[in-house]
C-alpha cells in the first residue's frame, strides 16, 4: 500500500511515524474492492494476505497489493496460522463474519467486520467476547455514525438542546430494489432481507444518536408479497430469482427501550413508496428534526424556529466514508484509540435485528434480554 500520506487530514499526518499496521483481507467480493481502495489513504496500512474460497476474486486483491502466490489462501485458518499480521478485514457474507473473526481475535488480531455483525446474537456475543479475552480491537462498519450532518445532531443534543429523545422513526425504504446477484435474498446466509441490510445503516446511527440506550422489547412483523413472485416490474437492476427469495419485502417495527423512549422501522427493499428514502426523523423535549438535510425544529425567543447548518462537509461518497471508519478501526488498534463504532455497539443493534425478527415470527412483542 501507498507510503504517501499527503491525502490525508492534518490529524493523521501528525500521527503517521513508518510504522506499519499489517492486515489480511478475509472475502475479496465486491466491498473489499472498496476497502481496498480507502486503505490508500492510510499510510500505516499494509495488505499481506488476502483469503477467499473461490481463488479467482482474490485476483484484484493481488494485482491492487502486490501480493505474492503465497500470500492468497482458500482457507482463513490456514492464513491465520502462517501469515503475521497485526488484523484482519472481514468482509464475507453475513452469515460467515462470526467464525474468522474469533479465530482472528484468538489469534492475536484486531479485527475489523462489515456490517451487520453478524446474523444472530449469539454469534455477536461470541465475537464480543473473543475480542475481550484476547484484548484486540473489534470495529463494526456502520458508516453513517462518520457523516458531519451525525455529528452536528449530536452535538445538538449533548448540548441539551433537544432535551430527551422521546421518539425516533426510522426509514430505509426502496421502491423496487430487490438486489439481483450475491447472497441478499439468502437467509441462510444473509440473516434477513432489507432490515439487516439496509435498514440497519439507519437503526445504528438512530440508535447512536439517542444515546444507545438499552433496548427491552420489540412489536413487529415482516411481509413477502414482491421479492417471492415473478418480477413482471422494469427495474434498475434487474429482475431477481424470486424461486431463492426467502427473505422480507418489508419489515415494520416499534422497539421499547429502558429509558421510556420509542423506535419506529420501516425497512423494505420493494415498496409501494414516492422515492428511495434513507433518513431517520426524531422527537425530543425540547427540540425535534431529521436527520438528511439536517434539521432542528425548536423554540427560540418565544418562536418556533428552524435550525438548518450553513455548512457541513461533504462525507456521502463512499471513499470518503469507509476512509474515515477504516482509520479509526486502524488508529484506534495501534494507538490504542476510542473505537466509534465497537463491537458492543455492533452487538446492541444485533439485538434489535433479532427482536424483530423474533417478534415477526412470534406474532407478538418479544422480550430483549
Amino acid at each position: 500500500m501507498a507510503d504517501d500520506s499527503t491525502s490525508l487530514g492534518s490529524e493523521s499526518r501528525a500521527e503517521y511515524t513508518g510504522k506499519r499496521f499489517r492486515i489480511g483481507i478475509i472475502g475479496c467480493g465486491g466491498i473489499s474492492k472498496v476497502h481496498i481502495d480507502a486503505y490508500k489513504d492510510i499510510p500505516e496500512v499494509e495488505i499481506v494476505a488476502a483469503c477467499d474460497i473461490i481463488p479467482e476474486r482474490m485476483e484484484h486483491v493481488r494485482k491492487e497489493c502486490g501480493l505474492a502466490p503465497e500470500q492468497c489462501f482458500t482457507d482463513y485458518e490456514v492464513m491465520i496460522r502462517e501469515v503475521k499480521m497485526d488484523g484482519v478485514d472481514i468482509c464475507t457474507p453475513n452469515g460467515v463474519h462470526c467464525a474468522p473473526a474469533v479465530a482472528a481475535a484468538n489469534a492475536g488480531c484486531h479485527v475489523f467486520v462489515e456490517k451487520p455483525m453478524a446474523i444472530s446474537v449469539e454469534q455477536a456475543e461470541q465475537m464480543v467476547a473473543a475480542a475481550k479475552a484476547n484484548n484486540v480491537k473489534l470495529a463494526v462498519g456502520f458508516q453513517n455514525r462518520y457523516r458531519e450532518l451525525t455529528d452536528f445532531l449530536t452535538r445538538a443534543r449533548d448540548v441539551g438542546e433537544l432535551g430527551e429523545i422521546m421518539y425516533v422513526r426510522v426509514q430505509a425504504l426502496r421502491r423496487r430494489g430487490i438486489p439481483p446477484w450475491g447472497d441478499f435474498t439468502n437467509k441462510a446466509i444473509s440473516g434477513g432481507g432489507p432490515l439487516i441490510d439496509i435498514g440497519v445503516h439507519m437503526i445504528e446511527v438512530a440508535h447512536e444518536f439517542m444515546g444507545a440506550p438499552k433496548p427491552v422489547a420489540v412489536s413487529a412483523n415482516t411481509w413477502s408479497y414482491i421479492g417471492t413472485k415473478p418480477c413482471e416490474t422494469e427495474c434498475v437492476w434487474g429482475k431477481w430469482d424470486h424461486t431463492k427469495n426467502n427473505v422480507e419485502d418489508l419489515a415494520i417495527a416499534q422497539v421499547r427501550f429502558e429509558n421510556g423512549a420509542i423506535m419506529q422501522i420501516e425497512a423494505a427493499f420493494a415498496a409501494h413508496v414516492k422515492e428511495e428514502v434513507r433518513n431517520f426523523t426524531f422527537m425530543g423535549t425540547k427540540g425535534g428534526g431529521q436527520w438528511s438535510p439536517a434539521v432542528i425544529y425548536t423554540d427560540q425567543a418565544g418562536t418556533m424556529v428552524d435550525i438548518v447548518p450553513n455548512y457541513l462537509p461533504d462525507k456521502q461518497n463512499w471513499h470518503i466514508l469507509f476512509g474515515e471508519k477504516l482509520r479509526n478501526w486502524v488508529h484506534g488498534a495501534m494507538y490504542d484509540k476510542p473505537l466509534r463504532a465497537s463491537g458492543e455497539a455492533g452487538l446492541a443493534v444485533q439485538k434489535i435485528l433479532n427482536g424483530v425478527y423474533e417478534s415477526a415470527a412470534a406474532g407478538r412483542e418479544v422480550k430483549i434480554e
